[in-house]
């Protein structure tokens, strides 16, 4: 190890040392009475304190977006969900209109609030400090949004996401079965499929969920993989969901621009089909670890079953 001890730091050694700090990343917008409105990427998003509710972000004084950010009564903090890369890079580039072709609502004085993230701020400015070269910004959080979506990380230069820390989660799957199966529930079809449908999903569910993608969106996606044009009602019959959900995730993917509706049904764009290889990719190495330990005889013959479970109903 290395330790830079000197009065002029190396700047892209100093960046890549910060780098070692995993963050999420957040859109910020605000916008002015006048109509315009800003948005820039930023990873600089903190939290201050709990009462005031305060956070903080900061901008370079070079930005000409700070301007806006000045004058605006407030500011909105947009904390990214894993699916929305394309966003953040939208975004991080200087261009006339970001806000071309996004969907978005006018949130507290006029600042944009995105959809679709894994949670949203909206700010009263409160302070402005001076940070070399950058001015950090401080709002009082006067409304928020959880929508509980896998965030999008920054680490090294690059796009992460959340995983669960494997020995956590072997503890936790460790705990969830440590009763031992008694009696009769040895030799009961429904409980030992249920028991292992339950194991299954705890290792399997945080890994799809850290796409950014609800079950639903998820489900629907992996569906539609091959160009299959499936309508709704083949969508109930595969997904296995309520209508409700159905018709959310279609909604919802279909404004990022995953689906498209055509004349037969439903189908994936070039982007959802790219996602839905990403979420293919999570299932098969997923199903390679929980069955490696079987051989191949075994796990024919478990799909053998499971198929002919399912054509009885």
């Amino acid at each position: 190890m290395t330790a830079h001890i000197d009065d002029a730091l190396d700047p892209r050694a100093f960046r890549r040392a910060l780098g070692n700090f995993a963050t999420g990343i957040t859109i910020v917008t605000a916008a002015l009475p006048d109509g315009n409105k800003v948005g820039v990427t930023a990873n600089s998003f903190n939290s201050v304190s709990l009462d005031p509710p305060l956070v903080l972000w900061s901008i370079d004084k070079r930005s000409a977006s700070y301007s806006t950010f000045e004058q605006a009564s407030h500011f909105a903090i947009n904390v990214l969900a894993a699916d929305q890369i394309n966003l953040s890079n939208q975004f991080a580039r200087a261009q006339e209109d970001k806000f071309a072709g996004v969907i978005h609502e006018c949130g507290l004085g006029g600042a944009p609030l995105l959809n679709d993230c894994a949670a949203r701020f909206q700010c009263e400015q409160y302070q402005q400090v001076d940070g070399g070269d950058h001015w950090i910004m401080i709002g009082k959080v006067v409304a928020f949004d959880d929508c509980g979506r896998a965030p999008l990380l920054y680490h090294q230069g690059a796009y992460s996401m959340v995983l669960p820390y494997p020995r956590l989660q072997k503890k936790e799957q460790c705990c969830a079965t440590s009763s031992n199966m008694q009696g009769r529930l040895r030799h009961n079809v429904f409980y030992l499929l249920t028991q292992a449908l339950r194991s299954y999903q705890t290792r399997y569910q945080p890994k799809q969920l850290s796409s950014g993608l609800r079950t639903s969106e998820a489900r629907m996606l992996m569906v539609l993989e091959n160009d299959a044009e499936l309508d709704m009602d083949r969508l109930l019959t595969e997904v296995a969901m309520p209508a409700r959900e159905i018709e959310e995730a279609e909604e919802n993917l279909r404004r990022k621009g995953m689906v498209a509706n055509t004349e037969n049904g439903y189908r994936l764009t070039p982007m959802g089909v790219e996602q839905a290889e990403m979420l293919w990719d999570i299932a098969e190495k997923q199903q390679d670890e929980v069955l490696g330990e079987f051989s191949e005889e075994e796990v024919e013959v478990l799909r053998k079953v499971l198929r002919r479970i399912i054509e009885l109903t």
